[in-house]
């Protein structure tokens, strides 16, 4: 097989949550370690650092990861969904994993692993351990796909594992309160493994402190002592300062990313970062800022805040759950734009009626649907979508959508582009 029938096999032959939904839903971790033993345990070759959460976990790893590229370290990143190339979930120091290694390691245990019938997240997990492995990173930086507990990627021992934050997302696998949502994200606690939470409420705090009681494990709350306040804030630049107990630690700092939300996600970092730098001994602060100003450029992230256009000013996010639109939300307030012109789609395990009640009334609005199988129909949106707004727009894609927002947007307006990921995956493609 040639690339581009690698990666048809993987997408068609394989279940894929991002896809198709519950139906590639793995309630265990037999086939993952299943793999990883055909695999030779690839993970237990470098050291990793597991990163779990609802909202800012994305952010949090290529934060991370850029951190140690700027200290030297080989660094591996396991993120997931990509937007455009399958290659983004997989990166040694900010480039993609090669063609030619997928195409190899595909052919190579296609057989084998056809006998465990793995998901599509299982196999790449797989694949994702043994190219770090093989090329030797010092560390990898791995984030959980939509779980902890039973997230295939669950088998690895970090030397420190972060929970972002706990909100309502994929309540038919994890739980329908945020206890029990907790509970599963806390499954990437490991014994003796320390633990940083970046953000956390009574209900998830409890969780949290029985979990790590039960582990052994050291647990800092980064909202006990971190705090990051923003110096200045554009559609060009965010710069913060960032605070450790009342005290002044760095200032001025800039950020490539700059969504404001990006504020408790900086300091979540910061906190992993102050443990980190005792077992990895060239972090320093030094690194640490030029991880954060240079984050975009070290691991070409996309769709965070993303400016995809300045003619007229359109901005992509990929925030999809009730707490990630409240997020962009309350950003695109701050900005004070006369009139914004919302580009959204979602998929059809998203509480879409919940989200639509978030949004203003008197912007223009043009729904559309992004071209994965999971994605919530546009026959189906309308009729759900008119209760709530009776002048919006219809569209069967994302491209017609954007232009004709685009079209539309005149003087002191923008184009806001979300509702989910594949929907900002469409429009950057």
């Amino acid at each position: 097989m040639n690339y581009a029938e690698t990666i048809d096999y993987l997408f068609s032959r394989l279940p894929m949550f991002q896809r198709i939904g519950a139906a590639a839903y793995k309630a265990n971790l037999d086939n993952t370690y299943a793999i990883d033993k055909i695999l030779n345990h690839p993970h237990q070759k470098f050291k990793t650092i597991h990163i779990a959460g609802t909202n800012g976990k994305g952010s949090t790893s290529h934060y991370l990861a850029s951190i140690f590229q700027e200290a030297g370290y080989k660094t591996g990143l396991y993120t997931s969904p990509h937007l455009i190339d399958f290659r983004e979930r997989i990166k040694i120091n900010g480039e993609m994993i090669t063609e030619n290694y997928i195409i190899d390691f595909v052919q190579k245990y296609k057989v084998e692993f056809e006998g465990i019938e793995p998901s599509f997240f299982e196999w790449t997990v797989g694949l994702a351990f043994k190219y770090f492995a093989d090329a030797h990173v010092d560390v990898a930086i791995i984030e959980t796909g939509l779980g902890g507990r039973l997230d295939s990627t669950n088998i690895i021992s970090p030397k420190l594992s972060i929970i972002t934050n706990i909100s309502f997302d994929h309540k038919q696998f994890l739980g329908n309160t945020l206890e029990l949502i907790a509970i599963e994200k806390a499954g990437i606690v490991k014994h003796n493994i320390p633990v940083v939470i970046g953000e956390y409420i009574s209900e998830t705090r409890e969780v949290f402190l029985k979990k790590t009681k039960d582990s052994n494990s050291s647990i800092y709350f980064t909202e006990e002592d971190i705090v990051v306040k923003k110096v200045n804030s554009n559609n060009d630049e965010l710069i913060v300062n960032i605070y450790d107990s009342n005290n002044l630690v760095i200032e001025n700092l800039k950020s490539e990313l700059i969504g404001e939300y990006q504020l408790k996600n900086i300091a979540t970092v910061y906190k992993s970062f102050i443990l980190l730098n005792q077992e990895f001994i060239q972090l320093n602060k030094d690194s640490f800022i030029k991880g954060i100003e240079s984050v975009i450029s070290n691991t070409k992230l996309l769709g965070r805040w993303q400016v995809i256009s300045r003619n007229p000013l359109t901005i992509c996010d990929t925030g999809h759950n009730k707490a990630g639109i409240k997020m962009v939300l309350k950003q695109l307030e701050k900005i004070g734009f006369e009139k914004v012109h919302f580009v959204l789609g979602f998929v059809n395990d998203k509480e879409v009626e919940e989200i639509l009640d978030m949004l203003p009334i008197s912007s223009a609005y043009y729904f559309c649907q992004p071209t994965i199988p999971r994605a919530f129909k546009i026959d189906d949106l309308k009729p759900i979508a008119m209760k709530y707004f009776s002048r919006a727009n219809y569209f069967s894609d994302v491209k017609t959508a954007l232009y004709k927002a685009q079209q539309n947007c005149i003087g002191d307006q923008f184009v806001f582009v979300g509702g989910s990921t594949f929907v900002v995956a469409d429009a950057l493609s």
